[in-house]
């Protein structure tokens, strides 16, 4: 009997990551483009919300359990966790800002440009304070969330019966870059669509080495809160850049 799939021919196999990632990252991928051209995210957040519900339609508590959905095993951890996170945003910021400024080949910067719903005459005073809780507390929760359990849980274990944890980790962690040359790398400017190579690489590279400090951090913790948490750390401080040191 399988105690970890609710479905009796599922298993943790390469072939079901790989199904995984192209089952998410490809339609995330094209949904976070439109959402650059159009401004509407919804269907973004719907992706994710998809992402954290499926280690629940898919796997019993056993299989939750081998994912990392448990107790973390260091407290300690946890909180040096968000800090790493933060850390890892304030050096993708500090390097964004000296190889490009204030230009649109830095990351942080287009990405910004999603912030685009919030009136210019909010971003002075108090309400600056008011948009940047709402939107760093969304940042810190579902994407986090749905992006962790999918990619350093459910994708990962997937991974692991072939090539081992370290390997395995190289593998999400290069399909979470990829994935994330849809909120910079591939830019809507001026009415149509323009590849900034070099600017690009460099900001998969830096969502692939975060991944992997996710995965450390969730090594450390003994469970998947690890990752979130560090995530959740790196978004905080992003978006705590975007409000007062980009805005």
């Amino acid at each position: 009997m399988n105690k970890l799939f609710r479905f009796k021919h599922f298993k943790f196999s390469w072939q079901l990551g790989l199904t995984l990632i192209l089952l998410f990252s490809i339609p995330r991928f094209f949904l976070v483009l439109k959402a650059n051209k159009t401004g509407n995210y919804q269907f973004t957040s719907f992706v994710f919300l998809v992402m954290i519900l499926s280690p629940f339609l898919l796997l019993m508590k056993q299989g939750r359990n081998a994912i990392g959905m448990k107790m973390p095993g260091s407290i300690k951890w946890l909180a040096l966790s968000f800090i790493l996170g933060v850390l890892a945003s304030s050096l993708a910021f500090y390097l964004g800002k000296l190889l490009y400024q204030d230009t649109i080949e830095n990351w942080f910067v287009y990405i910004s440009k999603s912030y685009s719903s919030i009136p210019a005459s909010e971003l002075n005073g108090d309400g600056k304070f008011t948009f940047f809780a709402m939107f760093a507390l969304v940042g810190m929760t579902f994407s986090p969330i749905g992006e962790e359990l999918m990619y350093r849980g459910l994708i990962h274990e997937s991974f692991v019966p072939k090539f081992g944890d370290r390997k395995a980790s190289i593998l999400d962690s290069l399909a979470f870059g990829l994935v994330h040359l849809a909120h910079f790398g591939l830019i809507f400017r001026s009415g149509s669509w323009d590849l900034l190579l070099i600017p690009g690489m460099i900001w998969v590279t830096l969502m692939y080495l975060s991944s992997r400090l996710f995965f450390f951090c969730k090594s450390k913790t003994q469970s998947i809160f690890g990752a979130i948490l560090c995530h959740a750390g790196f978004n905080f401080g992003m978006t705590y850049f975007i409000f007062y040191h980009i805005f």
